[in-house]
């Protein structure tokens, strides 16, 4: 799951003529969902959205608030082209989960959003509509924030550094054997090889 998160003074969606949604301060959300995504991917969210501090405290000093702490308003806007991958020039959007089983999915993210913060502060625009989205930033302050990929089981994470650790090893071994085998062969194959002096004879020996 892909995001990107402002912080805002004010931020609306308009489908049509009508604003159908819109916050003041607080935090406005696109967010990407992949074919991939679980409720982990959900939960790590959720977390990082309500709790990156992002705002000044009582007496100004920078990054030391959340959305939550401040008391403030998200707005989450779903945005599919957030999992977009080049073909050359041409967008390809594969890897976006399809619409028809992102909005149950959106729509539970948003429930869990409203469960962890306050319901009336998490608003979000119309899925799958083609929306005007006014984003007005202040800073500017943007985030880039992506779900994290692969094992997050300890076990799981110390096995790929194991079987990492065993093939460096290998690597490491291979070339200075063969190496090793190879300065064997020379010498068999030429035991009067030295530094040159024989060569030195030889060449007084001709007229």
């Amino acid at each position: 799951m892909k995001a990107i998160i402002q912080r805002v003074t004010k931020a609306s969606v308009t489908v049509g003529e009508e604003q159908i949604s819109s916050i003041g301060r607080g935090l406005c959300v696109l967010l990407g969902i992949s074919l991939e995504d679980t409720q982990k991917d959900v939960d790590y969210m959720v977390r990082k959205i309500l709790n990156m501090r992002l705002f000044e405290d009582e007496n100004g000093r920078a990054w030391s608030r959340s959305v939550m702490d401040r008391e403030l308003e998200v707005l989450c806007v779903s945005q599919f082209t957030l999992q977009c991958i080049l073909k050359g020039n041409k967008p390809d959007f594969h890897s976006a989960m399809p619409a028809e089983l992102a909005q149950p999915f959106y729509n539970s993210m948003l429930e869990q959003l409203r469960e962890a913060y306050k319901p009336e502060c998490i608003k979000d625009g119309q899925f799958g509509a083609k929306m005007q989205v006014l984003i007005q930033n202040i800073g500017p302050v943007t985030i880039q924030l992506e779900s994290p990929a692969g094992p997050t089981d300890p076990k799981l994470l110390s096995k790929q550094e194991k079987q990492l650790q065993r093939k460096e090893k290998t690597r490491s071994k291979g070339p200075s054997e063969s190496s090793r085998e190879k300065a064997a062969l020379r010498s068999k194959a030429d035991p009067s090889a030295s530094s040159g002096a024989e060569g030195d004879v030889s060449s007084e020996r001709e007229p």
